[in-house]
């Protein structure tokens, strides 16, 4: 691996990306590689980031299981002035969703439970009036139970956990629509599919992340974060903009909930998550497909919510997505799992739409011209 650094940017390459790179292997008659003379023109997309006093971001380029780009830009410390790598490790927010189904996924591989379930079924003190909601709804978000932020007052100093969650849906009667007749993006469904990996899995939700698939994929650092249990490496720390520059937001009183948003990790492992997708390391073909199908509603539309996904079409193109919004933190991934093409953008401020940033990465190994499109989460109601 060669590693070329200024002060404030890191640029990672492998030989065999280098040839992408150049142009000399790899392309398909679907993508291409951005040649060499190129490379730095990515840079004006991340102008925002690179201010050498300023949060910075991570980024990443797969195709066909290759790192083609891999650049850095900014601070993930402004106390510390610690310069953003690759390697630094962002709070992935939303994009833990797709970590949380894949654990259900590999219990329901297992025959331990299915996903038709009722979870009052599976879990206990899941609260009475749930009582038609299944574990497919969770995952696809067509539970139609509330988002636990609802209940969580603005004077909440103690940090709420993923098992207060019960606590805090037991404040509601009703949910928003019979379950599986529409869409209604909620954490809530996220956490509680955590605590139901902790009861059927046997073992506490972040070691069970951490021994089936963070270390079988060599993902060493990555962690599910548990303040006073765990450690994160070369951490990035959250903030945001205000009028006198930037100020550290990186807790909030939701942050330690694990199933809907409580992964760290950088874009140099998330490679690693990647390829275990595209090569069905951790579970088949059949329930990864499975994963990326969204369900049809009653009313013929397309939930375009798979497992831990967002699902559309681009352009003839299936395209996965899903972007992450928490306390200092904004996140996204765009992957075309037919052309092998993926993009993932982790940054370590509040604002900013780091999915446009990954679009129009995407776009040009694609071979076309960037244009405004319409994400799915911008129509899902209180996605983020």
């Amino acid at each position: 691996m060669s590693t070329l650094t200024s002060p404030f940017l890191t640029t990672t390459t492998l030989c065999v990306a280098f040839a992408l790179l150049l142009g000399c292997a790899g392309a398909t008659s679907s993508t291409r590689a951005l040649p060499a003379t190129e490379a730095h023109a990515v840079d004006p997309l991340f102008a925002a980031y690179a201010d050498p006093e300023g949060p910075g971001a991570s980024v990443v380029v797969i195709h066909e299981g290759r790192v083609v780009l891999s650049r850095a830009y900014g601070l993930a410390d402004l106390q510390a002035r610690t310069r953003a790598t690759p390697e630094t490790q962002y709070r992935l927010a939303s994009l833990t969703k797709q970590f949380t189904a894949m654990a259900i996924m590999l219990l329901a591989e297992q025959g331990k439970l299915r996903y038709d379930d009722r979870v009052v079924d599976v879990l206990p003190g899941f609260p009475a009036y749930l009582r038609e909601v299944r574990i497919r709804h969770l995952l696809n978000h067509t539970s139609g139970i509330w988002d636990y932020e609802a209940f969580v007052p603005d004077t909440q100093t103690v940090q709420v956990k993923d098992r207060d969650v019960l606590e805090l849906l037991s404040r509601a009667d009703r949910t928003h629509f019979p379950p599986g007749s529409a869409v209604r993006y909620s954490n809530s469904g996220y956490a509680v599919l955590a605590l139901i990996v902790e009861q059927v899995g046997g073992m506490p939700f972040a070691r069970f992340l951490h021994d089936r698939v963070f270390a079988p994929l060599g993902m060493r650092s990555t962690v599910a974060h548990e303040e006073g249990i765990s450690t994160v490496a070369r951490r990035a720390y959250g903030y945001v903009a205000d009028a006198n520059g930037f100020r550290p937001r990186d807790q909030s009183p939701t942050s330690a909930v694990l199933g809907d948003g409580g992964i760290y990790s950088s874009v140099t492992e998330l490679v690693a998550w990647d390829a275990a997708l595209d090569s069905h390391a951790l579970v088949g073909e059949a329930t990864q497909r499975l994963a990326w199908t969204p369900p049809t509603l009653p009313d013929g539309s397309s939930a375009r919510y798979g497992f831990g996904w967002f699902v559309d079409e681009d352009g003839g193109r299936m395209r996965l997505s899903h972007h992450g919004e928490t306390s200092g933190f904004t996140n996204a991934i765009v992957k075309y799992p037919e052309q092998r093409l993926t993009v993932i953008v982790l940054t370590n401020r509040a604002g900013g739409e780091p999915w446009r940033l990954a679009q129009q990465l995407a776009d040009r190994w694609l071979g076309r011209e960037a244009q405004q499109r319409e994400w799915p989460f911008e129509s899902t109601p209180n996605a983020r």
